[in-house]
């Protein structure tokens, strides 16, 4: 059986081809269990059409819900963070200088309007319904693909499973039959040249030159996608310790604000407050200065005079901090 060579691009890449699947129950007259054959052919017309479906326009569509998702999550958790402002304006009226009247912008454009609000009932399915259906493909693919693995099924995928469709490494007389089949197509090229013995020895290079080109595309495509990555490698390593944060020593303490002229002196002891001078309890910070007091007494302080009381600094109830110690 002549089996035609059917693939996509990067399973052609890894000698891949496609194969469609036929299921035949073979009965044993001596036996009486049954066994199934699996007989591979050439792609029919539908399945080739429903492959290119499943390989490129299905992952469009997926991808462009996949946006319309991103946008309507967005803008939930803002209208969540900041509420629908924006709603007030829809149906808000301008005053045009010109006419000197009243415009109603919510009449302006009823085909727009109806779009916007297509638009936005759509979004919202999408929203909604998005996450089910990502979901519900991605176990699928994970099922297939774990019994693929544990050799429970042939098919790797639910696309390649309804369209009866086995992807097979290709043997070596296939790569035969296809090589043998692209020289006759050559020499057949190549025999059809008409004209002067000049312009056929001119077409003939010409067609050298892009079928050598043809030849090596595959090798030279690995080629390039091995130095693209090896390149890319080698400058984000380059960045990396260019851009590396140099590690400095860490700055000195600022030093401690002065005590005002006016204001009260620190005691002694430094566990003591400087307003009852007593031992601190609910030890609390002024920011504005960094002093620790008592918090009943800076409290206290700070609501009547709006200070520090040592440095005199600016201060209100907002800026005393708690303090905390481990135990």
């Amino acid at each position: 059986m002549n089996i035609h060579d059917y693939a996509s691009f990067s399973e052609s890449l890894y000698g891949l081809r496609r194969r469609a699947v036929k299921i035949r129950v073979k009965k044993d007259n001596t036996l009486s269990d049954s066994n199934d054959v699996i007989h591979h052919s050439g792609l029919q017309k539908y399945q080739k059409r429903l492959s290119v479906l499943f390989l490129v326009v299905l992952p469009y569509f997926k991808s462009k819900l996949h946006s319309v998702y991103n946008k309507e999550r967005e803008a939930t958790l803002q209208a969540s963070l900041w509420g629908h402002d924006d709603e007030r304006f829809n149906n808000a009226d301008y005053f045009s200088e010109e006419r000197g009247s009243l415009i109603p912008t919510g009449n302006s454009d009823v085909e727009m309007s109806v779009r916007a609000q297509l638009a936005k009932r759509f979004q919202k399915f999408v929203g909604v319904f998005y996450p089910w259906l990502h979901a519900g493909n991605e176990g699928l693919s994970f099922a297939y693909q774990l019994l693929y693995l544990l050799d429970a099924t042939g098919f790797y995928s639910l696309g390649l499973h309804a369209l009866g469709i086995h992807v097979c490494r290709a043997t070596g007389q296939e790569l035969m039959d296809t090589s043998s089949r692209i020289s006759k197509i050559r020499s057949r090229e190549r025999d059809r040249l008409r004209g002067p013995p000049w312009l056929k020895t001119l077409q003939r290079a010409l067609l050298s030159c892009t079928y050598t080109v043809l030849d090596y595309a595959q090798t030279g495509l690995i080629a390039a996608v091995f130095f693209f990555k090896m390149m890319e490698w080698w400058y984000q390593s380059a960045e990396e310790r260019m851009s590396a944060p140099t590690v400095y020593p860490p700055p000195p303490p600022p030093p401690p604000p002065k005590v005002a002229k006016d204001g009260i002196p620190l005691p002694s002891d430094r566990t003591a407050c400087a307003l009852c001078l007593q031992k601190r309890t609910n030890p609390s910070v002024v920011a504005v200065s960094g002093f620790v007091f008592c918090y009943a007494c800076i409290f206290k302080y700070v609501s009547q005079y709006k200070r520090c009381p040592i440095t005199l600094m600016p201060a209100n109830v907002d800026q005393i901090r708690r303090l905390f110690h481990d135990m």
